[in-house]
């Protein structure tokens, strides 16, 4: 199959209380897996943070799956093929494949679902990479054709991405109360702020999967909380493990670290349409303050490498001939003075509380751009709150966004004008890299395709629409009694093959 974008790769005050987790297993084959936020979506298509993602990927499936080593495999469907021109795509489905409340999967299923997402009254961040789509249809029951305005190579990859997982159209009003999908868990319960109960689908098309009886999904805020309940087995996995943890579990008989390379990264968000960042030479000047290898080491303690784009250092597309460099302060107070800053500024930058390396991140961040007068004050606010009041609004941000299926789905959203993350982010516009990131959706040829996005990484080099700091390690940490799990590049919690030793 097609290989994707490679990856590169306590104070004990426990204010919940680890009284209110259960010390013992309910069942015998229940995992207990620890989230940090809260979910705020269960409609698949409205999701937008990490933890949704796992639950997302317990109890939905797409029309096509992405496996540990970032390849593409058929999941709801069982084959597709293109046209020749890549503007044509139809997509077989797997006969008696059941949602949760009983009906079989059929075609006008996957139909109602890309529709829900394309209609921008859904609010669907997914939508932009499915742009292309001029019609879907129902050529029968197990049958579904694409109609592209483009070719389109990646097509058929997008489908395993988190948003794309296909609803049962009977269900669509309900979703976000009583979510039905077809995955190797059914949800149980879900009370906010606490906890999630899933339980095991009997009618899973894949055979013996899952092995579990149920998955409970635990809301615990504080890394010093999550840490502590998994040392003492309340709590089977870490998910998304804090990186100032992993040392402290090396010498641990009862839990290891289980990580993988991604590419994932955490950035600096500037506002391309407010002053000061409004001015190219003012985004170069800070640009010109960072040291993103140093960055590496104060935010994530050494788990990734610094990068010019979402495209890890590590790809065959990464463009090398655009340096990393360290920093250059006289650059910097040049560029600032001619903005009309000869004395610097200053400004506020917020970071959410409780992401403790993207608040390492902003500390560093201000430390090195203090030096040409550029005065950052640090403010901490809720991530929860993050995406009604700093999204899209703050002049300068800390965040952070996972690993993508393809590098159009990685970059497109993001760096287009049009693109569904930018406008919820730097608001940039270039019509450069418009033209390109256009044009490489378009092609088939390989070598034309890695010469459009070896383009596009130095345009934004240059323009700097943002500081992205980093690819960053994946890292849970997980009970020995847990057997057969494996992280994810990208991410989410793949339990189906998982078993708790009696």
């Amino acid at each position: 199959m097609k290989r994707l974008m490679a990856a590169i790769g306590l104070s004990l005050g426990l204010g919940l209380g680890l009284a209110t987790i259960p010390q013992s297993a309910s069942a015998q084959g229940t995992l207990r897996v620890a989230v940090g936020t809260t979910l705020n979506q269960l409609d698949p298509a409205l999701t937008t943070l990490g933890d949704e993602y796992v639950y997302v990927h317990l109890v939905f499936n797409g029309l096509s799956r992405i496996d540990h080593d970032l390849n593409v495999h058929p999941d709801l469907a069982e084959s597709w093929s293109a046209s020749s021109d890549l503007m044509t795509w139809t997509f077989k489905l797997r006969k008696g494949v059941k949602f949760h409340h009983g009906r079989e999967l059929d075609s006008g299923d996957v139909v109602a679902t890309v529709r829900r997402i394309l209609d921008p009254a859904t609010g669907s961040r997914a939508r932009s990479n499915l742009t292309m789509i001029k019609d879907v249809e129902a050529v029968d029951p197990l049958t579904v054709r694409f109609t592209l305005s483009l070719p389109y190579a990646g097509f058929a990859d997008i489908f395993g991405d988190r948003q794309m997982r296909i609803l049962a159209r009977d269900r669509l009003d309900t979703v976000s109360r009583q979510p039905v999908g077809t995955g190797p868990f059914m949800f149980k319960s879900w009370a906010p702020g606490d906890r999630m109960e899933l339980v095991k689908n009997p009618d899973y098309f894949e055979n013996g999967q899952p092995k579990l009886d149920a998955v409970t999904i635990r809301i615990i805020p504080e890394s010093a909380a999550r840490l502590a309940a998994l040392d003492s087995g309340a709590i089977h996995i870490v998910w998304n493990l804090a990186y100032e943890a992993v040392e402290k579990l090396k010498t641990s008989k009862s839990v290891r670290v289980d990580s993988v390379p991604t590419a994932t990264w955490d950035g600096l968000i500037l506002h391309n349409g407010r002053p000061p960042f409004n001015d190219v030479r003012v985004r170069r000047a800070l640009a010109m303050t960072i040291d993103k290898t140093a960055l590496v080491e104060l935010a994530i303690f050494g788990q990734g490498s610094p990068t010019l784009s979402p495209i890890p250092r590590s790809h065959p597309y990464f463009n090398k001939s655009v340096p990393i460099k360290g920093p250059d302060i006289a650059g910097a107070k040049k560029l600032l003075a001619e903005a009309g800053f000869p004395n610097g500024f200053d400004i506020t930058m917020q970071v959410p509380q409780e992401r403790e390396q993207r608040v390492r991140l902003g500390v560093a961040i201000r430390d090195m751009a203090r030096a040409a007068g550029i005065r950052i004050s640090v403010e901490r606010v809720p991530f929860a709150s993050y995406a009604a009041n700093v999204a899209g609004k703050a002049q300068m941000y800390i965040d952070g966004y996972f690993a993508r299926p393809t590098l159009d789905t990685a970059l497109y959203p993001f760096f287009h004008s049009e693109g569904s993350w930018n406008k919820q982010l730097w608001l940039y516009s270039d019509k450069r890299a418009d033209d390109l990131l256009e044009r490489a959706r378009k092609t088939n040829d390989d070598a034309q395709r890695k010469a459009l996005f070896t383009e596009v990484q130095a345009v934004l080099a240059d323009t700097v629409p943002g500081i992205i700091a980093y690819n960053a390690a994946h890292v849970n940490g997980v009970r020995n009694e847990v057997r057969d799990f494996k992280s994810t590049p990208m991410q989410w919690l793949e339990l189906k093959n998982v078993s708790l030793a009696r």
